[in-house]
């Protein structure tokens, strides 16, 4: 190829061409990024005085507002305040309403009760009341009858008259105490209707007429008004219109044929109770005497023996045997009436064949002599609440057998055997529960007593311990001896004998 020196400077011309062109694009695009730049820095410029102005305007509204929601909260929590009162407060009324109803109900019902009753007794008042008397309460008892049914009377006005028969027959008691007259007509002997005076004497009503006419008792008859009247002999029908005259005298006659002396008689008498038992009596008699027998022989068995005991005779026998007297501790024991003293005695004198069996032997002689007679009491105990019942079996069996046998108009009768039943098991429970104290009681001495000797027992034997270690050894050592003297005199001892020291 061929080159001159015209063709570098071309070349370097030709080079520097896209530069200039470059340079100058790059010049252009430096321009219009700074106007870029300058524009978006006012639009920044802008936006940060915006935010600015708009930053002061929430924190100028920002101090109103969080006071009104302060004041909203408050107001607020002050309606639900309100809110809870108001429904504590409604909660509370409707309790005491429901409590007021439930009330209301219970005085209805009460109110309802009261007033079937006073009908009720209003409409027996009758039936209590003797015909002289009918007149003075005719008024007032029909009145009572009536009032219930009467729907223009309130029930404050109802209970009114029915408890207007109440006060009445209060005041016909107070009347009829120590007696009461009354004005009234009766029909004679003859039939004819007599005016006089009723004298009411308890259960008995008197009748004399005016002017000295016909006297006598005065008997309710069937399906009249009016009294009938039924004289007695003559002089006693002299004594009544006394009576009925002057308000006083003395009654020539019994008008409970008997019963009033009879009912003071047996009315809080054991003999009347017991009469009224009926037959299953006599045995719980026996039961009773029989536990009564042995709870004063065990008493005074008690009495006794504690007045013997003898502690000293005791710490006595045991001091000896501490000391290693054993005869100086049976010679203590034998003058001592103490059973406690006895029983170590007793041991002590047989401690050759076995202590503790002595002692034990000793000690059940004792126990049963304490234990004698509880059996006996413990079957009363036991047999006395079973006759009861079985008088009770007895005594209804009877009254449900007048009942079958159609006898419903002697009720006396009938209620006699409940009343049979009943005081039969009465005295049996109360025999029982009168036997089981003192039972209680005698089994404790007993138990007692065993304690005594068995602490005793003990602590003899451990005191007699050594004692018999000492007899035992002592024993061995004098049948060693036997034995060598006998092997060396060249005499054999009995085998009979040598067995039975060796078993000692």
């Amino acid at each position: 190829m061929k080159t001159s020196l015209g063709n570098p400077l071309r070349a370097v011309l030709f080079a520097a061409v896209p530069l200039l062109t470059a340079s100058g694009a790059v010049a252009q695009e430096t321009s219009t990024l700074s106007q870029a730049a300058a524009t978006a820095q006012q639009d920044l410029d802008r936006s940060v005085k915006e935010l600015a102005d708009l930053r002061a305007s929430i924190q100028a509204e920002k101090v109103p507002l969080s006071q009104e929601l302060s004041r909203l909260e408050g107001r607020l929590a002050d309606l639900r305040r309100q809110q809870e009162d108001l429904s504590r407060s409604q909660d509370l009324r409707t309790l005491e309403v429901n409590n007021m109803t439930s009330a209301l109900k219970l005085r209805q019902d009460e109110i309802a009760y009261v007033s079937n009753l006073l009908d009720e007794y209003a409409r027996g008042f009758e039936s209590v009341v003797h015909v002289s008397e009918l007149e003075r309460y005719t008024t007032v008892v029909a009145t009572a009858k009536l009032a219930r049914e009467n729907r223009d009377l309130t029930l404050t006005e109802k209970l009114h008259r029915q408890v207007d028969v109440l006060t009445a027959s209060l005041g016909r008691v107070r009347d009829l105490l120590g007696g009461a007259r009354v004005e009234g007509e009766a029909v004679d002997p003859k039939g004819t209707v007599a005016k006089g005076t009723f004298a009411l004497v308890g259960p008995v009503v008197l009748f004399a007429a005016q002017g000295g006419g016909a006297a006598g008792l005065a008997i309710p008859q069937t399906g009249s008004f009016k009294a009938v009247i039924r004289p007695l002999e003559a002089t006693l029908n002299a004594g009544l219109a006394r009576i009925v005259a002057g308000g006083e005298g003395l009654l020539p006659l019994d008008p409970t044929r008997g019963g009033a002396l009879k009912e003071l008689v047996s009315r809080g008498s054991l003999i009347g109770y017991f009469s009224k038992g009926g037959p299953i009596m006599w045995p719980l008699l026996l039961v009773s005497i029989l536990a009564t027998s042995v709870i004063v022989e065990r008493l005074v068995f008690l009495a006794r023996e504690r007045r013997r005991r003898s502690a000293a005779a005791v710490e006595e026998i045991l001091s000896c045997i501490e000391r290693g007297d054993v005869a100086g501790a049976i010679a203590a024991g034998d003058g001592s009436q103490d059973f406690v003293a006895r029983a170590l005695t007793y041991g002590i004198r047989h401690r050759e064949k076995s202590l503790s069996n002595a002692l034990m032997r000793a000690a059940g002689l004792e126990l049963v002599r304490f234990n004698r007679g509880i059996s006996l009491l413990d079957t009363c105990v036991t047999v006395a609440p079973l006759l009861g019942l079985l008088g009770t079996v007895t005594g209804m069996m009877g009254s449900f057998g007048m009942l079958g046998g159609g006898e419903l108009s002697a009720p006396a009768q009938i209620t006699g055997g409940i009343a049979e039943a009943l005081i039969a098991t009465c005295c049996g429970l109360g025999i029982a529960v009168t036997c089981l104290i003192p039972m209680n009681y005698l089994h404790s001495k007993s138990e007692q007593a065993r304690h005594d000797m068995e602490d005793a027992s003990t602590h003899l034997e451990l005191l007699m311990k050594s004692i018999l270690e000492a007899e035992q050894a002592a024993h061995h050592r004098r049948i060693a001896a036997l034995m060598q003297a006998q092997s060396e005199g060249g005499v054999q001892a009995p085998a009979t004998s040598l067995q039975a020291s060796a078993a000692v």
